[in-house]
C-alpha cells in the first residue's frame, strides 16, 4: 500500500533535525514575526509600569469620603505627566493611562460625578468643586505590575512570535529578540509544461501555480522562501538549477517529476545522488522523494497543485513546527460531517473542506489532485484514516483548520 504517513513524517524530521541545533540569531521586531523564541524572554520593566487610570474621571482619596461633602477639583493629569500629589478632599480630573498621583487610590469615571463633566480652566481658578459618589480604594485603577511583573518570565523558549507577543516585547521596551534561526527554503517548480506567467498560454502548456503557492504558504508560516522554474525536462537544467539554489537554502523542495511516467525529470536528474524515491499511503501526495542534494536536504513534492500543497500541510509542516516551534501545528478538530464521503483503502486521504455555521465540516470539490479552486474555497482539512472507507452524514473525522 505505500509507506505510512507517520514513518515518513520521522524521516523528514531525521532529515531536518540538524537545523533545530543552529546558534540562535537577533532579530529586530518587525522582522520577527513568525519565528520561535529562542530563550525565555524576562521582563525587564513592569506592565503597567505604574499605578494608572482605568477611565477617563477624576482620582480621589478613597479615606475622604465622608470627611467632606464635595471635593475640590485641582489641576488635570493628561497621560505622560508626573503629577503633584493629592492632597486632602482634592479630586484631580484624570485621563486614561495617565499616572495615579501620590495619595490618590481609586478613579472616579467623569460621567458619575455631579456635575457630569471636566471643569472648564477658567472654573478651576474659581475653585471648581465636584460631588462624587462614594468609591472603594482600588476602583479603575491598573496597579503597577498587575499585568507584568519586572522579572517574570512572560515568553517561554520555543514560544511563535506572533502580533501579540511582539506588542508585548515593544510594550517592554525591547527592539530585538533572539530567535531559533530560521529555516531558508528554496522551490524549484519542474516540467517543459510550465509556461511563463503572463504571457499567453499555448496549446499543452499551463501556468505554475505550485511556486506562488509553496512560497506563499513558507512566507505565511514565517520560513524564509524563494521559487524558481525549470521549463524543462531536461535533467541537467535541473541539476544545476538545485545547484545554485543549494548554496543559500536550508532546504530544497521540488515540485514535480516524482511520480511514475516516462518523463519524471526530478528522477532522472537526481538518479545518482543520495535521494530516495517512494510512494506515500496517501491521497493526495503519493509519490516522494527525500535525501540531500548537494549536502543539503532534499525533498521531492508531486507537480498536482493539490498535492504538492497538501505534501507541505500533513508532511512538512507539522515536523517543522515540532523541532522549531515555527510554524505553529494546525489546530486539529473531531467533528461531524455535513454529508458521506468514500475514502481507499490503505490510504489516508486528505480531502478540502470548510466548516460551517452549524459545527458541522462539508467537503469542497472532489478528491481530485489538480483542483485548485476547491483549495482557495477550503478553511479546513479532513483526514480520513487508512481503515476508513465509508462515513456517514454526522461521523466525527479528524479536522485540521487552515
Amino acid at each position: 500500500m505505500g509507506t505510512s504517513v507517520d514513518d515518513y513524517r520521522a524521516s523528514i524530521r531525521t532529515l531536518l533535525a540538524p537545523l533545530a541545533q543552529r546558534e540562535p540569531v537577533t532579530r529586530p521586531l518587525d522582522r520577527a514575526l513568525g519565528l520561535a523564541l529562542a530563550r525565555d524572554l524576562a521582563a525587564p520593566v513592569s506592565l503597567p509600569p505604574f499605578d494608572n487610570s482605568q477611565m477617563d474621571g477624576f482620582a480621589v482619596r478613597s479615606e475622604d469620603f465622608g470627611a467632606v461633602p464635595e471635593f475640590a477639583v485641582v489641576a488635570p493629569i493628561p497621560a505622560g505627566a508626573v503629577p503633584v500629589p493629592l492632597a486632602a478632599g482634592q479630586a484631580a480630573p484624570i485621563m486614561t493611562g495617565a499616572m495615579l498621583p501620590d495619595g490618590a487610590d481609586a478613579v472616579i469615571p467623569v460621567e458619575r460625578a455631579q456635575p457630569p463633566r471636566f471643569p472648564e480652566p477658567s472654573e478651576l481658578s474659581d475653585h471648581a468643586r465636584v460631588v462624587l459618589p462614594v468609591t472603594e480604594a482600588g476602583t479603575f485603577v491598573r496597579r503597577v505590575g498587575s499585568d507584568v511583573g519586572v522579572g517574570d518570565v512572560v515568553l517561554a523558549a520555543g514560544t511563535r512570535l506572533g502580533p501579540a507577543q511582539l506588542g508585548l516585547a515593544a510594550a517592554l521596551g525591547l527592539t530585538e529578540v533572539p530567535v531559533r534561526a530560521p529555516v531558508r527554503v528554496a522551490v524549484v517548480s519542474t516540467g517543459a509544461e510550465l509556461a511563463v506567467p503572463g504571457e499567453p498560454l499555448s496549446p499543452g502548456r499551463i501556468y505554475d501555480s505550485n511556486g506562488a503557492l509553496l512560497v506563499a504558504a513558507l512566507r505565511e508560516a514565517g520560513i524564509e522562501a524563494s521559487a524558481t522554474a525549470v521549463r524543462s525536462d531536461e535533467p541537467g537544467e535541473l541539476r544545476a538549477a538545485l545547484a545554485d539554489s543549494a548554496q543559500s537554502a536550508d532546504l530544497l523542495v521540488t515540485t514535480g517529476g516524482v511520480s511514475k511516467g516516462a518523463f519524471e525529470a526530478t528522477k532522472l536528474a537526481l538518479a545518482d545522488a543520495d535521494v530516495e524515491f517512494v510512494h506515500l499511503a496517501m491521497q493526495p501526495g503519493g509519490p516522494q522523494g527525500i535525501g540531500t542534494v548537494a549536502g543539503v536536504p532534499f525533498l521531492g513534492f508531486p507537480g498536482n497543485p493539490v498535492s504538492c500543497w497538501v505534501s507541505w500541510e500533513v508532511l512538512l509542516r507539522p515536523v517543522l513546527a515540532e523541532l522549531l516551534g515555527a510554524p505553529i501545528a494546525r489546530p486539529r478538530l473531531r467533528l461531524p460531517l455535513a454529508s458521506p464521503l468514500d475514502s481507499p483503502s490503505g490510504k489516508l486521504q486528505v480531502r478540502r473542506a470548510r466548516l460551517g455555521d452549524d459545527g458541522r465540516v462539508g467537503l469542497v470539490g472532489g478528491s481530485g489532485s489538480h483542483l485548485l479552486g476547491a483549495l482557495a474555497a477550503s478553511n479546513a482539512l479532513v483526514l480520513v484514516p487508512e481503515d476508513v472507507t465509508e462515513l456517514e452524514a454526522g461521523a466525527d473525522v479528524e479536522v485540521w483548520l487552515l
